[in-house]
């Protein structure tokens, strides 16, 4: 069923995600409500798994995960048999996940580890380790419930390719508002983003939480009240009440966290780039003359240059590349942000710039299976499941609704 063009919601617009790319009304309905409802499968390109073999220099695991977002099961895993690991993609901690993770030296590594909400399992070594680009895609099978129901819904068209939700924090949305105040060398910021900043789409006692970390005079008291989810926050909180500085504070935060601050800040930037490209008349539903494109290798290249070739769309960053017909539009929205290109080399702390690049500018949907209340699909890697789904359910209030 469809119905007239929708205002997306609050939270929507807080992440940039400004329209729907389609007119059906949306279904409702809740995901996550059980565990297991949403669950993906990274896919490995056939020249990666060709590449694993019984004996080499880095070992290849799986890592199978519930209830823990991939960064912290990497942390752990160094801790429980000090192997480093580097993952081929990012999973978040809402969803039952099976992906890939590659040792960064060289060693015969472990064969399995089993912790509480994880499991690693060796599959072989590789001569060189494994990047994100040998990851093609990922497999999603997620539970709908509730709601009127997914039938007449359709993923056909074309789907703005946006940063869902859960790059930016779904129920408190402050990760690119970090990345923005470390362009400006602004860490007071930063800091009072981190600990402090309320969301009105999170739980009261989170913003009850986040009030009393305003005052440093209670600094202890919310060390003790803060629940070891709460990591982030635990870190920056002890090296204020030890009495460090924000940019020390700062710099106590794991590497790989640091770097997606600003990275999240990019994201916000595409998907205003993309809200404001479709609002503005563009078309992005099929490359033209002139357009920087990607082929079925996923390389980049000019249009024309081969068959199949996808849209792409700028990623600012400090090696930001204007020659495209949306440089018009990502000036506007850096000239609404108040930052440049060059802002993303981040003199003060070199290891989080980031050049930028090009992004595929619709989802490329593939084995879309649409049930009465199931979704299976596959995505290009990179793109968000979250981001189909949201054009099918149409949740009113996405937290509430499980995103």
């Amino acid at each position: 069923m469809t119905g007239p063009e929708r205002t997306p919601p609050p939270l929507d617009m807080a992440v940039g995600m400004g329209r729907y790319s389609t007119t059906y009304e949306g279904s409702g309905g809740r995901i996550r409500t059980k565990p297991g409802d949403f669950a993906v499968c990274e896919i490995l390109s056939d020249a990666a798994l060709r590449s694993i073999r019984e004996e080499g220099a880095y070992a290849v695991y799986e890592l199978a995960k519930e209830g823990i977002d991939t960064g912290h099961c990497i942390s752990d895993a160094y801790g429980r048999a000090r192997i480093r690991l580097k993952a081929l993609g990012l999973k978040d901690a809402a969803a039952r996940t099976t992906q890939y993770v590659c040792a960064s030296s060289r060693g015969p590594g472990i064969l399995r580890l089993d912790a509480p909400r994880y499991t690693l399992r060796r599959l072989g070594y590789v001569a060189r380790p494994l990047t994100g680009r040998y990851m093609t895609g990922n497999r999603f099978d997620i539970v709908v419930r509730g709601g009127a129901g997914l039938e007449g819904a359709s993923l056909e068209g074309t789907i703005l390719n946006y940063y869902g939700y859960q790059r930016f924090g779904s129920r408190r949305p402050v990760t690119h508002l970090v990345g923005r105040a470390v362009l400006h060398n602004d860490m007071a910021e930063a800091i009072r983003l981190i600990l402090s900043e309320e969301s009105p789409f999170d739980a009261s006692e989170s913003n009850e939480l986040r009030s009393m970390m305003a005052d440093p005079s209670r600094y202890a008291e919310c060390l003790r009240m803060m629940p070891r989810s709460m990591d982030t926050e635990r870190t920056v909180l002890r090296s204020l009440a030890d009495g460090d500085d924000h940019r020390t504070a700062f710099l106590r935060i794991p590497l790989y966290l640091r770097r997606l601050y600003v990275q999240a800040y990019q994201s916000y930037i595409f998907n205003l780039t993309l809200t404001a490209a479709a609002s503005g008349g563009y078309d992005l539903s099929s490359p033209h003359e002139g357009d920087v494109c990607f082929d079925r290798a996923d390389r980049l290249g000019r249009y024309g240059e081969s068959e199949g070739q996808r849209l792409a769309v700028p990623m600012v960053g400090y090696s930001y590349y204007k020659k495209t017909r949306f440089h018009g539009v990502v000036s506007e929205v850096l000239d609404g942000e108040g930052v440049a290109p060059r802002d993303f080399y981040v003199r003060h702390m070199q290891e989080v710039s980031s050049e930028g690049g090009f992004r595929q500018a619709t989802l490329a949907c593939s084995d879309v299976d649409i049930l009465r209340d199931r979704i299976r699909l596959t995505l290009s890697r990179g793109s968000f499941a979250t981001v189909a789904l949201r054009e099918v359910m149409k949740p009113a209030d996405p937290v509430a609704a499980g995103f």
